[in-house]
């Protein structure tokens, strides 16, 4: 266990509210860790190019003031914002904002939610995968797009055609489990229930895993995941699917 809390430090859209909501909620589920939360924000309403261009052109402002606050791990929160801008584009912008960091004295950890998802479902050993995202369908498309250049075959999407950026935050989870209940998951072997770290997906979790009998992540626990591994804790938090409790110890076997 860590002497002091573990100081996450979150770049977020303006309009986001909700990665700063079940971040915390996952990471206060560690049962030897504890963490604080810090965030700086960058202008953007509507998930559009245009937007998304305009807010990334903020990113070096947020990273400085992030960096002041001595943050052990930064997570470049806005997935959409990454693959909506050329393919592999999480390597470039992960290593630029670490470069900036070492600048400022700071060797705190880079991470963004599109290279957690990535990552975590290389480390799950996924190949075919489902997703759920709430974008517009020409966004949804490159994020699609994007996954398939990393390796992955997505075998099935939905998009809820949802562009205001407020709006998705308040998108129900009747909806979500809905757009799920309509994909094709034969031989899948990851659902992506929302690929976006705004669309609220936490408390879908465990119950679509259950329902579906298949691993079930999001965003944001993929996000959880990839924090917790780079500050080297444990990743054993309940109720949020089978990936984050990747170093639960295994039940005893039957007899034993």
């Amino acid at each position: 266990m860590s002497a002091k809390p573990i100081r996450i430090g979150l770049v977020v859209p303006s309009s986001n509210v909700t990665v700063e909501t079940e971040m915390p909620r996952i990471l206060g589920r560690h049962p030897e860790e504890t963490f604080t939360f810090h965030s700086s924000r960058m202008r953007m309403q509507t998930v559009s190019p245009e937007q998304l261009r305009a807010m990334n052109a903020q990113r070096e402002r947020c990273v400085i003031e992030l960096g002041d606050a001595g943050v052990d791990a930064m997570l470049y929160a806005c997935l959409v914002a990454i693959m909506s801008t050329g393919l592999g584009e999480h390597h470039s912008v992960e290593a630029k904002i670490a470069e900036q960091l070492s600048e400022g004295g700071s060797d705190a950890r880079v991470l963004s939610s599109a290279g957690a998802l990535v990552d975590a479902l290389s480390d799950m050993g996924a190949t075919r995968i489902a997703v759920v995202t709430p974008y517009l369908r020409p966004l949804a498309g490159q994020v699609m797009a994007y996954l398939e250049h990393e390796g992955l075959t997505v075998t099935d999407w939905r998009a809820l055609e949802v562009a205001d950026n407020a709006e998705v935050g308040c998108i129900l989870g009747d909806r979500v489990m809905e757009a799920a209940r309509s994909l094709d998951l034969t031989g899948v072997d990851v659902l992506v229930l929302s690929a976006c770290v705004q669309m609220p997906s936490l408390d879908l979790v465990q119950a679509a895993e259950d329902e579906f009998g298949i691993p079930v992540i999001t965003a944001a626990t993929a996000g959880a995941y990839r924090i917790l591994r780079s500050v080297g804790a444990t990743v054993d938090i309940p109720g949020a699917g089978s990936l984050l409790r990747a170093d639960a110890a295994a039940p005893a076997a039957a007899g034993a």
